[in-house]
């Protein structure tokens, strides 16, 4: 979306800023029918979360996820619109691609659309839908898990936000499950927006359901079109033990907190025993990335030297918030639907890669955004130790 949704964060977010500030940023640190949810309070909400820690490990292990987008693209797209200041007076618009190619990947917004919910469980008793892969290593014994689920409430609809501390989850080959935010909600409206984000711990769940495919249905997020766009979707992280790799800093983050140019967090593990080089990987979980839009990025540092922007083939260093749900091994973790442009969803593992600075004993991490605002609702990073 072009407009700034506020999103309901569970316990998301960490927040970001220009990325002028980068060079001073560093010092501190098949499911069964579902029934209808018993009658409870909706959870406590908040507009802004401080973004907080919470999960932290020394372990040999590592942190795997399964992520998909709640809504899509119809088939229908809107008339041509103006991109940005034109090459030529009154000449330059573009006319955004068809909804098949925009889901195989094709740069597009999700307010290019007229967005409907995606709903893959055959189950007239929930309105969306979908599923990804927890893919754990043979003999890991689950330590952590929580799953995350946020959207937009206002578009051509608007959702009642009594139901954003709820969804549905079945384990694999399981029924759905009634799911309570155990935390205070993120919600906010702002930027002809009305975002939010929740999450709960389902440790128990998946320790003992372990690999497969998860189901996550009833997402409240509104579906229709607008300037501000729809959508939303989910992502379950998984902390693990396993003997046979490395020794680890395992750790999960969340808040709520606004994306923008004058907006800006930093995320750190504090001091830590790092090896000489640095390897791992972080996790990321935002709303409302538009792909294409450049101004976008996350970024490592070990307390000094100069920042390393984070990227890959997927996730463009300065367009890391393109609807992406990629990362390491991204192609061989089933979801139903799999659409490439997920948009405005993102849930992405980068690789640290060998690029990390030596020196210092405080891992940070920073997300910076120059344009239009956003919103971050987790972040999980897995860190080799100092042995």
């Amino acid at each position: 979306m072009r407009n700034s949704p506020g999103l309901l964060l569970r316990r998301a977010i960490v927040g970001c800023s220009a990325l002028a500030i980068f060079s001073t940023f560093w010092a501190a640190g098949g499911p069964a029918t579902a029934a209808p949810p018993a009658a409870q309070p909706p959870a406590a909400e908040a507009e802004s979360l401080a973004f907080t820690q919470r999960y932290h490990a020394l372990q040999h292990g590592g942190i795997v996820r399964a992520a998909n987008s709640s809504i899509s693209c119809r088939s229908s797209t809107k008339p041509a619109r103006p991109h940005g200041p034109a090459k030529t007076a009154g000449t330059a618009r573009v006319t955004a691609p068809a909804c098949p190619a925009a889901r195989k990947g094709a740069a597009a917004a999700n307010d290019d659309f007229d967005m409907f919910y995606i709903d893959v469980d055959n189950d007239p008793n929930t309105y969306n839908s979908s599923r990804a892969e927890v893919r754990l290593p043979k003999g890991a014994r689950v330590t952590y898990a929580r799953l995350y689920w946020g959207g937009n409430l206002r578009v051509g609809e608007q959702k009642p936000p009594k139901d954003n501390g709820r969804v549905l989850i079945a384990e694999p080959g399981g029924a759905y499950k009634d799911l309570l935010a155990d935390r205070v909600v993120g919600h906010r409206a702002a930027g002809g927006a009305d975002a939010f984000q929740a999450s709960a711990d389902v440790t128990r769940m998946v320790r003992a359901s372990r690999s497969g495919l998860y189901t996550v249905a009833q997402v409240n997020v509104a579906k229709g079109r607008s300037a501000a766009g729809a959508w939303g979707g989910w992502t379950l992280m998984v902390a693990y033990e396993r003997k046979a790799e490395p020794l680890r800093h395992l750790a999960i983050w969340d808040g709520f907190e606004k994306l923008g140019p004058r907006e800006g967090q930093v995320v750190s593990l504090g001091r830590l025993a790092l090896p000489e080089f640095v390897r791992g990987r972080v996790g990321l979980v935002a709303y409302n990335g538009d792909r294409g839009r450049k101004g976008d990025s996350l970024a490592v540092s070990t307390g000094r030297g100069t920042p390393t922007v984070l990227g890959d083939s997927a996730n463009p260093r300065d367009d890391v918030l393109n609807s992406t749900i990629g990362g390491p091994g991204a192609a061989a973790m089933e979801r139903v639907p799999a659409y490439s442009n997920t948009l405005g969803y993102d849930s992405d593992v980068l690789e640290l890669g060998k690029g990390i600075r030596r020196g210092g004993d405080q891992l940070a991490f920073r997300i910076v955004s120059q344009r239009d605002a956003a919103w971050v609702g987790a972040l999980f990073a897995a860190v080799d130790a100092k042995q």
